[in-house]
């Protein structure tokens, strides 16, 4: 099947990936040229804008940072949207806006064009692995019809409900995470100051109550001081931000959110925003001088992380077998 992929960052580049190993033809679009440069060698073919693209295929793929960019591509002038062909479908890889989505679904609609949301979670290396959790907000007849597509980019593939749900969970997972990621380097801190190693902390975790797969999977960035798992505190700030406004509509506090999102923005304002969000650990080391640095770990390749061959592996039990 012929494909657009309008988006060919991080995420863009794994779902590109796997979408030609999988036999489609790819068209592809982006303002950047550096993953473009990547797909292309992969066997896709550039198209010079993403309204180009859309008018080429029934299927297009968006893989897009923020909600702004996300409006502008499918509503701006001489977008997406008006160019793609009756019958087609828009699938959005994208964690944005859930009101946006169901504005753009409705638009649609009118013009005979399926909306499946479908964020990813998981993280960037299971993603180029094709193991990265997909869910899913569609109707029951696009999802069916288009399952096979979504099973591609990965596996477990989950439908939660309808456009706008998936959003949702989406933004509530990187909550979860992000809050993981502030106590993992709270913990390997706590022990290392008490004078222990931190390797030896980092292995006591992977095989203890505290375990989590942040801990398995974002461990080893912090103990080389690469800290790159492939995702900016920009964007984690955006998508606690999304929280938050989910959170006011419906009343509920977010206590230990909150928090999260207090220690994303002194990072940004310490690193900069297109600092990995896994640096948010650096906060502390530069507050007490220490650096969770490890022996044995200095040669991990980038996104190394959890043990395949230990049981249970919380980093792959629920993805690809």
């Amino acid at each position: 099947m012929k494909v657009g992929l309008v988006g060919v960052g991080e995420l863009g580049l794994a779902i590109g990936a796997n979408m030609l190993e999988a036999g489609h033809e790819l068209l592809v679009y982006d303002v950047r040229p550096q993953g473009i440069e990547e797909i292309v060698t992969r066997g896709a073919l550039v198209t010079s804008s993403a309204p180009e693209l859309a008018a080429a295929v029934q299927v297009v793929l968006t893989a897009l940072p923020t909600p702004a960019i996300v409006e502008d591509v499918l509503l701006g002038s001489g977008g997406v949207l008006d160019a793609m062909q009756s019958g087609g479908v828009w699938i959005d890889h994208s964690t944005t806006d859930r009101d946006l989505l169901m504005k753009i679904e409705k638009l649609a609609r009118a013009k005979d064009v399926d909306v499946i949301e479908a964020p990813v979670t998981g993280g960037i290396p299971l993603a180029h692995a094709g193991c990265i959790t997909v869910l899913a907000g569609a109707t029951e007849i696009a999802f069916t019809q288009y399952k096979a597509m979504l099973d591609v980019v990965g596996r477990p593939v989950i439908h939660i409900g309808p456009v706008g749900s998936a959003s949702i969970v989406k933004v509530m997972t990187n909550m979860l995470a992000f809050v993981h990621l502030c106590a993992l380097n709270e913990g390997l801190m706590f022990a290392t100051a008490a004078g222990l190693e931190t390797g030896a902390v980092y292995e006591a975790i992977k095989h203890s109550c505290g375990n989590s797969f942040v801990a398995e999977t974002e461990g080893v960035p912090i103990m080389t001081g690469s800290f790159d798992y492939g995702f900016t505190m920009e964007l984690a700030l955006k998508d606690m931000k999304l929280v938050e406004k989910i959170a006011t509509e419906n009343n509920v506090p977010l206590l230990m959110g909150g928090l999260a999102t207090q220690i994303l923005q002194r990072g940004i304002a310490r690193y900069g925003a297109k600092a990995w969000s896994t640096g948010i650990g650096r906060l502390l080391e530069d507050e007490l001088g220490i650096e969770l640095r490890a022996p044995g770990y200095e040669t991990e390749q980038r996104w190394a992380g959890y043990d395949s061959n230990r049981e249970p592996d919380l980093a792959t039990e629920d993805a690809c077998d």
